[in-house]
């Protein structure tokens, strides 16, 4: 009898099944790559033209080389000579000599110049200095200084008879043995007040919290900068060493002013100035563009270990 029943009653309607809202149209992916494409275009463009086109002129300039013809009568005339340009570089003393230069020249002026910079911008960042912008603005004004301009103002301060500072220093400065240290001081003394910005920068991004945490469990002024502050902004430390090991290798502006003051510093003094010598006075551009291309093959290197040190010591 239930079954009867139950099998007279009109079966029940299904119900509707629930539909998914219609997904939005795909962007073509013809248009996205026109998109992408023309948002990276402007910067591809200047590297371009800034980069990729000069450096490979500057490569294929530095195959080729000036010759007489003849017996020398048709003048100067340009053929190819390969890897030759490069093998006269790296045979020059000259170019020896300028790269011992500026050699000594990084191992002394990048260590004072960090040194100085990360203790005074520990120093505007402590909370006991007062007028942290008026000090700031005093560090940074030797930056502001045009190169040749702050060469001049120093080479004058050195110069006998005219400046005081040959008087007083132990050491003539612009003799044989003193010309490294005084160009050491000028580019100090120029480029300290920009890298003190920097790693003052850095610091004001460290947590009040773990300062905060770091003086109630009793770590004084030093213990914190040492242990905190300084490891907390080590990534802006190595890039601002890279910066700084590009610029000493292409040490150009104090040794080309110091040159019309004293005549140790030679033409060739420097990696920049031998560049500038074989290009500009002795019109060999291809021993140019040759010592250009190991030049900058220095410095990826070096920058390329600064990096990797880096990474290893973030790890």
């Amino acid at each position: 009898m239930t079954t009867a029943v139950a099998s007279s009653q009109p079966a029940q309607p299904a119900p509707p099944a629930r539909t998914q809202p219609p997904a939005p149209p795909a962007r073509p992916a013809r248009r996205r790559r026109f998109t992408g494409a023309g948002l990276a275009a402007p910067f591809a463009v200047l590297l371009l033209c800034t980069v990729l086109v000069p450096v490979g002129y500057a490569a294929w300039l530095s195959l080729f080389t000036d010759r007489l013809s003849g017996l020398g009568l048709g003048g100067y005339r340009q053929v190819f000579a390969g890897l030759a340009t490069y093998a006269t570089v790296l045979t020059d003393p000259a170019a020896h000599a300028s790269a011992a230069h500026v050699a000594g020249y990084a191992l002394i002026h990048i260590p004072v110049m960090f040194a100085v910079a990360l203790l005074t911008a520990l120093l505007l960042n402590s909370a006991t200095v007062r007028l942290h912008q008026v000090w700031t603005l005093a560090v940074f004004l030797p930056y502001a200084v045009p190169g040749v301009i702050a060469g001049l103002i120093w080479a004058y301060l050195y110069s006998p008879g005219i400046g005081p500072l040959s008087a007083i220093l132990p050491v003539d400065p612009l003799s044989d043995t003193g010309v490294l240290p005084s160009i050491v001081n000028m580019a100090t003394w120029q480029w300290t007040g920009y890298n003190v910005i920097i790693f003052y920068t850095a610091l004001q991004t460290v947590p009040r919290e773990v300062l905060e945490a770091a003086r109630t469990d009793g770590a004084g002024p030093l213990r914190t900068a040492l242990s905190i502050k300084v490891p907390m902004i080590r990534p802006t430390l190595f890039v601002a060493l890279v910066f700084t090991t590009i610029g000493s290798l292409q040490l150009f502006t104090e040794p080309m002013v110091l040159r019309t003051f004293t005549s140790t510093v030679t033409s060739t003094w420097t990696p920049s100035l031998y560049i500038y010598e074989a290009a500009f006075i002795s019109n060999d551009y291809g021993r140019a563009a040759a010592a250009s291309i190991l030049l900058a093959i220095a410095s990826a290197l070096l920058s390329a270990l600064v990096m990797r040190l880096s990474a290893r010591k973030s790890r």
